[in-house]
């Protein structure tokens, strides 16, 4: 009988790690509660309600080579992303999510011990990824109103040469959008800078800033497919880089990343946007509307936003046990056990009968 103990050979970064905390998913939440899945508001991890283009569904009936590997190269997908967004195919690369080209973009600069700069509180996946790769994060904390301190985020680039700054616009949990003039400056750092443009379609997509990539050689654009085209479940992402990069990529990706599912879906999405660019448009004016309504009840306050959720602190009661009965209800909302977020929770934007769902259960409470 063997007598190794695997722990001893663990790598330090792993054995120390604290695990991300993901969404339950679905068919476990309605075991969970005792619900049919019809009688869930699933508003808690900034999924697209109303899902995928129509013809995602016979696309994926009509895959008619499941057996045989993908392209490793994603040709097609790249092809098509090209014409929406009007980037070479040559400077874009398509991975299983955005989350993919996070660890990849993490995995072609950083060794261990080498640092990033994280601006909490953001997507948590640029500290945990950076984790597993070994390297450090400097944080440089968000103002109260969630944006930027340029001149932190300088002094921490001067003070412990990162190689790496992850910013997010929309950012993520509170909806917020960069401003043009800081993302500028944030360019004359000597690091790399990647942008996270994951809930753009929701701010506008004129708002993007995708094209910098091939003006900057210093700058990594990254988006998914998750939000917009409501492909969460399918994990298909991509990013713009420099031309100069795209050598050391193709070396570093597993071979296979995207799987033949993910393309078709991302195909037909790409084919019918017009149609799911219509459904965005939708949601960023029920955005509109449950802000507004938010904003009537007396024990929240709404951050304005520019994704596809709203952000609200929760006064004189704990946001805790609001998410918490909530969910007793069958109502889904996030809830934040961090420093600067215990005490608020973060709402997805849904369909219309979601939103007036929500607001009747707030109502009630506010007059118990």
């Amino acid at each position: 009988m063997s007598r190794v103990d695997p722990e001893k050979l663990l790598r330090r970064s792993v054995s120390s790690l604290e695990p991300y905390t993901p969404i339950i998913p679905f068919e476990v939440l309605s075991e969970m509660l005792e619900r049919r899945s019809d009688e869930i508001i699933k508003l808690d991890a900034n999924e697209n309600l109303y899902g995928p283009a129509p013809g995602v569904y016979a696309a994926l009936s009509e895959i008619r080579f499941p057996h045989i590997y993908p392209d490793p190269e994603n040709r097609a997908l790249r092809t098509a992303l090209g014409d929406y967004t009007g980037i070479p195919s040559d400077n874009i690369f398509a991975g299983a999510g955005a989350d993919e080209l996070i660890d990849l973009t993490m995995r072609l600069f950083l060794d261990p011990g080498d640092k990033i700069i994280d601006c909490p509180p953001t997507f948590g996946m640029y500290n945990f990824d950076a984790s597993i790769n070994g390297a450090e994060t400097i944080s440089v904390p968000r103002r109260d109103d969630f944006s930027l301190d340029i001149t932190a985020i300088e002094t921490a680039a001067h003070e412990h040469a990162p190689k790496l700054l992850f910013l997010a616009s929309p950012n993520n949990p509170d909806g917020s959008q960069l401003p043009e003039d800081d993302l500028r400056r944030l360019l004359e750092l000597q690091l790399m800078v990647v942008l996270d443009e994951a809930y753009i379609e929701f701010a506008g997509r004129e708002h993007s800033r995708i094209d910098w990539a091939l003006q900057y050689s210093n700058l990594l654009v990254i988006r998914t497919f998750s939000k917009w085209a409501g492909l969460a479940g399918l994990r298909v992402g991509y990013g713009v880089f420099p031309s100069e990069l795209m050598p050391q990529l193709w070396k570093t990706k597993q071979p296979y990343n995207v799987n033949v599912a993910a393309t078709a879906a991302a195909l037909v999405s790409l084919q019918e946007r017009e149609q799911q660019l219509e459904i965005v448009a939708r949601i960023v004016r029920e955005r509109s509307r449950m802000e507004q309504l938010l904003a009537e009840i007396t024990f929240l306050c709404p951050y304005p936003s520019r994704a596809n959720f709203v952000l609200c602190r929760v006064t004189g009661r704990s946001a805790r046990e609001l998410q918490r009965t909530l969910q007793g209800e069958g109502i889904l909302v996030r809830h934040f056990d961090k420093p600067r977020l215990r005490d608020h929770i973060r709402i997805s934007v849904g369909m219309s009968e979601h939103t007036d769902v929500l607001i009747s259960a707030l109502t009630r409470l506010e007059l118990n």
